[in-house]
């Protein structure tokens, strides 16, 4: 209610007579006091403020009425943020004195009223765009308003503010823009102070400024304005800027210097970036060791850059499982690694330029990790350490060459589209500064001999690389044509390239660097004088590119070697479109060729182009009944047959091409699985192919980007299934569908929108599985008969009758006595028919009509062998027949006997050698060699001695093995082995041990050269059938990773993932590094939830090891909590936790790998807080009276929590722009819901407080200081409740960084704390 006029009458008569009578100001402060007391007046009063304001302004502006007004200010009974007095001295005076003083003034007697009257006042709300209902935030925006006022008054006073970029003050800083009386007595007033008052003033102002910067708790107010308030802070840091680089006032400050002021205004000053990742993380970088520099010394060179391994580990398991060839992925390389780098560039808080060089050792150590060891002084030349249908060194080339190059690229173009204005108020975020980082990196890795060596099959491009920098170097240019034909034996000097020469060739290619790098100390080895005699000009590239024919001589020179521009290879697509028929399969021939598998520097570009030829569009006049496609049968086959090596689809899995690949691939599958094999095509060399050898062709490459032959329904984890079961034809062309411009997804990068190029170019529309009936058929046919046994068949029917034509072609040579029919009966179907040889008992039907037979007519064929009408060779006799006719067949055959031995309702098979082909000759070697192999893991195998019971197999299994071991091993059954191959591997993993041992024994009789990769394949089955074996597998990956008294001698990347693997090595087969055999395991591992609880209890186990044996006990005794965080032995202390680090951080690898985003859900709502929960005390501590027992639990706590932020960053990213985001917000929140209900006492925990407590502050403290983007995903009450209690363990600094990141709706409270702390 308001007071009567009366009351505030009375107070200006009051005060007139104090003024007339020059009385005490205290005497008159507490006369107003009480009086107003008395009229039931609260104090401090905003209505007092307002009547002495309009009365001193300005008719009674003499000092003794500022006098008055300070002793006002200091009893509190007016609120100091509504004051603006006219005297700019004395509002100064009065700002230095009261404005610094923020305790109390947020929460005090009537501080909400107080506070909506200054906004009232000042139109803070209106001015800065937010609701003005929280107290602390109208404190932050006066602060704000304040500084900047004094800000724009400073430079009017000194005629600079016409120099910014508005060229005025949107503040009422001069008298007739206020809403006060008097103006003209003011400006009277103005007028005649003096020049000297004047300059008097503009110091004080500016220095005025300085201090509210440099104050502990002003400077963290303005760091909320800053981190709330974006839009507006540009144009305040400008004038900042302005006023320290030109003013005059402040040449005569003795407080601040214009270096000063500059300084405040740059990212360096805490004041204004008030980074929480460099304050708050202190102590936790202080006990976990994340700011050590990279070491660059011999000692990195000794051990292929093993050293800096604790950083970048996870970067190298993450390359290295991307080789493994069974799996293919529908996401990018480009992406996964990119996401990659920028959390752990986050996390670890290192510099770009650190950054970028353990991205390039990652890769050299994973090209370097396939080169074969060599005897000293050997010249034995090298070759592919496994051989078998598993990607090569080709594939870990084309991730150094191609793919790592595009994700610098990737994040060089992030750094571009910072916005302007976050570099103005930013000077780290220097445009082009990470493209510097480039280039210092790529010259800091001439220091790295060991990994720089180039496999035997690239020496000669390296060569030529260091070649075309000598000629540069020189001054002689020459063309890409004369380097082709250069022999390096007309070189005057010897060229001796190496892999850095690939690299600067291949960032050259993409405009990461320019030429200026073939000048770097040491890159040449000497200079020529004159031009080595030119070569003739040889048919290739450069003679196409001039006009040249396609001669054969100039096919096959193009396909041997690869386009070296952009330019070539669009002139040969152009011809795949626009040529004759002719010259259509010659370019898709060299498209095929090494342009794809060699051709780094622009081999995204050649996926595309084979990707677009294989779905055209339908010519605009086309008019014909059939599809388009049948037309260009030719150039399809010689497209899809030349991309079927393993190599070549991971080269279109590692650039996200698989799943626009399987969009273009599944229309040729429907029209001509459609056609009869009558329909054919002839090809240049003579030869036909019919529409059946184009259909399996493109069948046997659409099924290997999916994993097909496992069940449908794989054992997911929590409401998110595992990530092999995502890889189905739906969830491909969904993928694919994403996109597209019409799929609203927003692409941020350079690699999606070329994705989306693509996709649109075959069809701007999304596609899905509907559009294609007959594969759609088959693939739930195909699910059906996996999920379930077979059934369905109806005599009489089309299918039924198809069965037998099956039948009857797959046995017509099979004689029974006298008698000449097949007569095969089984519970699903009884079919008979002559059998004869003639060929025209081939079935001439569509090839989907066949493939719906072929379950029936398999189950008929093996039921026949079960019961003994058929011999198991005539069986394999007869699926071969099947395979031969349709080799698309495989795929069913596949799916029908993997259903069939998961079942385990069909007798054993012995593999004695009279019925079944026998093992015995290689099984004990086998079995040797599989000891060897797993030599490091410390697992045990059960004996397969000669004198054990015959070998027997279920007898699908054997049917199927003794299938596969009739093909030949050559180019042309290559594409349907590597079909066939894993599916074999997975369905003999899937059986009893040791049904893969004795695969892998029958095979190695037969391809002698695949044994290393047969005997590799078996050792990783006995992971399969035994938890403790997995377990016992982590147990080493961790031994390895941490082994030894230094990373940089013994532990790390080296011992983890090893440095090869195959029988040429140096005393043949060795040990296989126990990462590897994780790698190569994991996707088969069922039981996927014990994983991360095992991983957790080997992190635990870990770190007590590592202060047991990293942290002398006399030592951790005297250990002390500082203001700088834990001191104590720090050399020791860091070098521990280095390695507790490095265990988190291999655990997180590990979790993130084995199950991605819905291993981590869990890992974040169930398994974390049931470990918090359950009775968790440290034994160790125990042991010797709980000195050690609470060091180890603390560092738990930290491990924990940086395994677990980094879980979240690799399975999310930290920030926004990877679709995994989305998923982000609920499972943080659930979390965060766990914290903040623990530490309100709701949820009793049974783990140690200290361990709890160095948890939540690690995590929160990496989460604020590394993943800020994080806070915002929280609740406002959660954020609250979480830092109330970080408050009570006295961590202000953090719960006040938790409050500053969480945005505009925490921004209130944390002003409320800044203003309550000491």
């Amino acid at each position: 209610m308001a007071a009567p006029l009366t009351m505030w009458d009375g107070v200006l008569e009051i005060t007139q007579m104090a003024q007339a009578k020059v009385g005490d100001p205290l005497l008159w402060a507490l006369q107003i006091s009480s009086n107003l007391s008395c009229s039931g007046i609260s104090l401090p009063s905003p209505e007092l403020a307002n009547v002495l304001v309009s009365y001193i302004c300005w008719d009674n502006n003499v000092p003794i009425m500022w006098k008055f007004l300070e002793k006002a200010l200091v009893l509190k009974i007016v609120p100091p943020f509504l004051i603006q007095p006219v005297a700019y001295r004395l509002y100064m005076e009065l700002l230095r004195r009261h404005s610094f003083e923020l305790k109390g003034q947020i929460n005090g007697p009537n501080h909400e009223k107080v506070m909506k009257s200054i906004d009232g006042v000042l139109h803070l709300s209106e001015i800065f765009g937010l609701e003005a209902s929280d107290p602390g935030i109208i404190v932050v925006e006066f602060l704000y308003a304040t500084v900047w006022q004094l800000l724009d008054a400073s430079l009017d006073d000194e005629g600079l503010l016409e120099l910014t970029s508005d060229k005025k003050s949107m503040w009422p800083i001069k008298p007739q823009d206020m809403e006060i009386d008097g103006h003209e007595i003011f400006d009277e007033i103005r007028m005649a102070h003096n020049e000297k008052l004047h300059n008097l003033n503009t110091v004080m102002a500016v220095e005025l400024i300085g201090r509210f910067l440099q104050d502990k708790k002003t400077s963290k107010i303005l760091y909320l304005a800053r981190h709330n308030l974006p839009t507006h802070w540009p144009r305040f840091i400008e004038r900042l800027q302005l006023l320290g680089a030109n003013s005059s006032a402040l040449k005569s400050s003795k407080v601040l210097t214009s270096e000063d002021l500059l300084r405040l205004a740059s990212d360096k000053c805490t004041v204004l970036t008030y980074e929480p990742k460099q304050n708050l993380l202190q102590n936790f970088h202080a006990v976990t060791g994340l700011m050590s520099p990279l070491v660059t010394s011999s000692a990195v060179l000794s051990d292929g850059g093993s050293s800096i391994s604790s950083l970048w580990l996870p970067l190298d398991l993450a390359l290295e499982d991307a080789m493994d060839g069974y799996q293919v992925n529908a996401t990018s390389s480009i992406e996964i690694v990119t996401g990659l780098v920028k959390s752990l560039q986050a996390m670890n808080g290192t510099t770009w330029h650190d950054t970028f060089v353990g991205l390039w050792i990652a890769a050299l150590r994973l090209v370097q990790r396939v080169r074969t060891p060599r005897k000293p002084h050997s010249f034995i030349l090298e070759r592919d350490p496994i051989e078998g249908p598993v990607p090569r060194l080709d594939t870990r080339l084309c991730m150094l060459l191609s793919i790592i190059p595009l994700v610098v690229a990737e994040l060089i173009e992030e750094e571009k589209s910072v916005d302007i204005n976050e570099l103005k108020n930013d000077s780290s975020k220097v445009p082009g500064s990470r493209r510097n980082d480039v280039v210092s990196s790529i010259k800091l890795l001439g220091d790295y001999h060991s990994l720089l060596s180039p496999p035997h099959s690239v020496l000669s491009l390296a060569n030529q690389a260091a070649a075309k920098a000598m000629l540069l170097v020189s001054g002689i240019s020459v063309g890409s044509a004369y380097l082709d034909c250069l022999s390096m034996n007309e070189m005057p000097v010897k060229c001796s390239g190496n892999m850095r020469h690939l690299i600067v060739e291949a960032c050259i290619a993409r405009n990461l660097l320019d030429t200026s790098a073939y000048f770097w100390p040491g890159y040449v080895n000497g200079h020529i004088n004159h031009i080595p005699n030119a070569p003739p000009q040889m048919p290739g590239w450069s003679a196409f590119l001039k006009g040249a024919p396609l001669t054969p001589i100039m096919i096959n020179a193009m396909v041997s070697t690869p386009a070296s521009s952009l330019a070539e290879l669009e002139k040969v697509f152009e011809l795949a479109v626009k040529g004759s028929d002719d010259e259509k399969v010659s370019a898709a021939t060299i498209l095929c060729g090494a342009s794809l598998l060699r051709g780094w520097n622009i081999q995204e570009h050649t996926a595309q182009f084979i990707t677009r030829l294989l779905s055209p569009p339908m010519p605009a006049d086309y008019s014909g009944d059939e599809s388009h496609l049948i037309s260009i049968a030719l150039i399809l086959n010689v497209l899809i047959v030349g991309i079927a090596p393993v190599d070549c689809v991971q080269v279109f899995s590692l650039h996200g091409l698989i799943p626009q690949l399987a969009c273009s691939l599944m229309p040729i599958c429907e029209v001509f699985g459609s056609c009869v094999p009558d329909v054919s095509w002839k090809l240049p060399t003579g030869d036909e192919i019919s529409a059946h050898a184009v259909f399996s062709n493109a069948f046997a490459v659409l099924l290997k980007l999916w994993r097909f032959n496992h069940p449908p329904l794989e054992h997911g984890v929590g409401d998110v299934p595992t990530v092999g079961s995502q890889l189905t034809p739906e969830y491909l062309l969904l993928v694919r569908n994403s996109y597209l411009p019409s799929s609203g997804i927003v692409l941020n990068d350079q690699t999606k929108r070329r994705l989306s190029e693509v996709a649109a170019s075959s069809s701007p529309h999304p596609v899905f599985l509907d559009s294609f009936p007959k594969l759609k058929c088959w693939y739930r046919q195909h699910q059906k008969c996996i999920a379930s046994a077979l059934s369905g068949l109806v005599e009489g029917t089309p299918v039924h009758q198809t069965v037998n034509l099956l039948l009857t072609m797959m046995f017509r040579k099979m004689n029974r006595g006298s008698q000449s029919v097949t007569t095969i009966n089984s519970g699903s179907s009884s079919s008979s028919g002559p059998g004869n040889d003639d060929s025209s008992l081939r079935p001439n039907l569509p090839s989907w009509e066949i493939l719906e037979a072929v379950p029936f007519a398999v189950d008929a064929a093996l039921t026949a062998c079960a019961h003994g009408r058929l011999y198991p060779r005539e069986l394999a006799t007869g699926l071969k027949n099947l395979a031969d006719f349709l080799p698309a067949c495989l795929a069913t055959i596949v799916s029908y006997f993997s259903a069939e031995v998961s079942r385990g309702v069909w007798k054993p098979a012995f593999m004695n050698g009279t019925d079944w082909p026998s093992p015995a000759a290689n099984l004990s070697n086998v079995e040797d060699k599989i000891k060897k192999i797993l030599a490091a893991t410390g697992v045990d195998i059960p004996s397969l001695a000669a004198g054990s019971p015959a070998a027997t197999l279920p007898l699908p299994l054997a049917a199927f093995a003794s299938l596969t071991i009739t093909y030949k091993i050559d180019k042309t059954s290559e594409r349907f082995l590597n079909l066939a191959g894993p599916a074999l591997e997975s369905l003999a993993a899937g059986c009893p041990w040791p049904c893969m041992p004795i695969v892998a024994s029958l095979w190695t009789q037969k391809a002698k050269r695949w044994f290393d990769f047969l005997v590799f394949s078996a050792s990783r089955t006995v992971f399969l059938h035994s938890n403790d074996a997995v377990f016992q597998l982590l147990k080493s990956c961790f031994a390895a990773t941490l082994s030894g008294a230094s990373i940089s001698s013994n532990g790390g990347v080296g011992a983890l993932l090893g440095h090869g693997f195959g029988s040429h090595f140096c005393g043949g087969i060795s040990p296989v590094a126990p990462g590897i055999l994780y790698l190569r395991v994991y996707h088969s591992i069922r039981d996927i939830e014990f994983i991360t609880e095992e991983i957790i209890s080997l992190m635990m186990h870990s770190v007590t090891q590592v202060a047991c044996t990293g942290l002398p006990k006399e030592r951790l005794g005297k250990l002390k909590r500082t203001r700088n965080g834990l001191q104590c032995g720090q050399v020791s202390l860091a070098a521990a936790m280095t390695r507790v680090k490095l265990a988190a951080s291999l655990g997180a690898s590990l979790v993130c790998l084995s199950g991605g985003l819905g291993l981590v859900q869990l890992l974040f709502k169930e398994t974390l807080p049931s470990w918090f929960i359950s009775s968790y005390r440290s034994e160790q501590g125990e042991e010797d009276g709980g000195s050690l027992g609470g060091m180890v639990a603390m560092l738990r706590g930290y491990a924990l929590a940086y395994f677990a932020v980094l879980c979240g960053a690799f399975a999310w990213g930290i920030g926004n722009s990877c679709l995994a985001s989305k998923r982000r917000p609920k499972v943080l929140r659930a979390h965060m819901e766990f914290l903040a209900s623990a530490l309100d006492g709701k949820i009793s925990l049974g783990c140690d407080s200290a361990t709890w407590k160095s948890y939540v502050s690690g995590f929160v403290s990496l989460m604020v200081g590394c993943t800020p983007q994080w806070v915002l995903d929280l609740e406002p009450d959660v954020l609250i409740r979480l830092s109330k209690g970080l408050r009570q363990w006295n961590e202000e600094e953090l719960a006040l960084a938790l409050l500053g990141s969480g945005g505009v709706n925490t921004m209130g409270t944390a002003a409320e704390l800044i203003s309550e702390m000491q």
